[in-house]
């Protein structure tokens, strides 16, 4: 199971991976296209300088056919040119205001002399301005609209595809949970109707009561697995109450070396509960809290609230847990155990936020010294 979660985990990864090394292609390709085109363009303007300084300098004698043709072909380049001497400004493929055309233009200089430096026309004092066109403009911002729009539709594959397997395990796990507790229903009926005939062979009674009380775990137990995938039974219950009778069970069933600490406030935590599944979680938090210990420690539990929120926080004195798995113990498959599936935490997060709309995480832990495990609840 370990295995199963590594690769999977790995296979993210090298999705990731795939994903950026693409992007970094795509705009290393880009940008070369984006430089290409700036060479050309300013060939074309340093082309277009030139054209102007010849028409400058051209008489009547002079054919300024192709000239003409240089300066007229120029369509998509913003371009201005400034004289010095006259402090006069022309523009061309720059669209122009109603008012104050001068001081607008002369800001557009400052903006264009940032992006290139400007071409010189040193005869005449002159110095020709331009921006980038259109096209290169679009260019520029395509890649990253490419990779915005690609990131969009991967994240929501991935959505649709994480929410296609979650509504795929919801049915898993509630269609394997009915069936455990049809298949524990037989069982459990035939130990009832045994422990009725024992009574008559007036066997010692407190070995009797004993063996009802797990009779009767075993009808909670078997009560669990048919709530999963149901709608959830809830109503307003005292927690502290509730976190009490399900270590109750628990208590006598655990090391002696185990001590169980309640810190909890005088007055009731009201919140709305499903006392059945809840139960679960507090018993597989103990047990791993026990497990973490060795069999020997102390478990705390402590409630307060927050905000709108009641907390109830499980703390051991065990082996702790590093920073890294904080968030992995939830997934399906992870344990730290020689045996076991690794489903408790999951089924745990699972009944605190699907059933009850809570929260749980892991609050601290250091190793060697134990963890705190906090669950969230609204106040009912």
């Amino acid at each position: 199971m370990k295995l199963f979660l590594d690769s999977r985990l790995l296979i993210k990864y090298a999705f990731m991976a795939i994903a950026i090394v693409i992007a970094v292609a795509s705009l290393v390709f880009s940008n070369r296209l984006v430089k290409e085109l700036a060479k050309e363009e300013r060939n074309k303007i340093e082309i277009w300088a030139a054209a102007t300084e010849l028409l400058a300098k051209s008489d009547e004698n002079t054919d300024m056919n192709l000239v003409l043709q240089i300066l007229q072909s120029n369509k998509t380049i913003p371009v201005i040119l400034y004289d010095k001497t006259s402090e006069t400004v022309t523009a061309n493929n720059i669209k122009l205001p109603a008012k104050d055309v001068h001081g607008f233009l002369l800001k557009k200089t400052d903006e264009f002399a940032r992006k290139h430096d400007p071409i010189p026309l040193e005869e005449f004092n002159q110095y020709v301005y331009y921006d980038d066109s259109f096209i290169l403009k679009r260019l520029q911002a395509y890649p990253y609209v490419q990779l915005l729009a690609i990131s969009i539709f991967i994240a929501l594959a991935f959505f649709a595809l994480m929410s296609s397997q979650k509504a795929q395990q919801n049915k898993v796990w509630a269609g394997l949970s009915k069936e455990t507790a049809h298949q524990l229903g037989t069982p459990i009926s035939s130990l009832i109707a045994w422990m009725e005939y024992l009574r008559l062979k007036e066997i010692d009674p407190a070995l009797m009561d004993e063996m009802g009380k797990d009779v009767h775990r075993l009808e909670v137990i078997a009560e669990r697995f048919s709530k999963i995938g149901s709608a959830s039974d809830i109503k307003p219950v005292a927690w502290q109450e509730a976190v009490r009778q399900s270590v109750a069970y628990l208590e006598k069933r655990i090391s002696d070396k185990v001590e169980l600490v309640f810190d909890f406030p005088r007055s009731p935590a009201i919140i709305l509960l499903n006392e059945s599944l809840f139960s679960w979680v507090i018993e597989n938090l103990t047990k791993n809290a026990v497990d973490a210990m060795s069999g020997q420690g102390v478990i705390t539990y402590s409630m307060g609230e927050k905000g709108k929120y009641y907390f109830l926080d499980i703390t051991d004195t065990g082996k702790g847990l590093a920073k890294s798995k904080f968030n992995t113990i939830f997934m399906p498959g992870f344990t730290t155990k020689e045996r076991g599936w690794g489903l408790g935490l999951s089924l745990v997060k699972r009944i605190v936020e699907t059933y009850h709309g809570g929260k749980i995480f892991v609050k601290q832990s250091e190793i060697g010294k134990g963890s705190t495990f906090r669950i969230l609840l609204r106040k009912g």
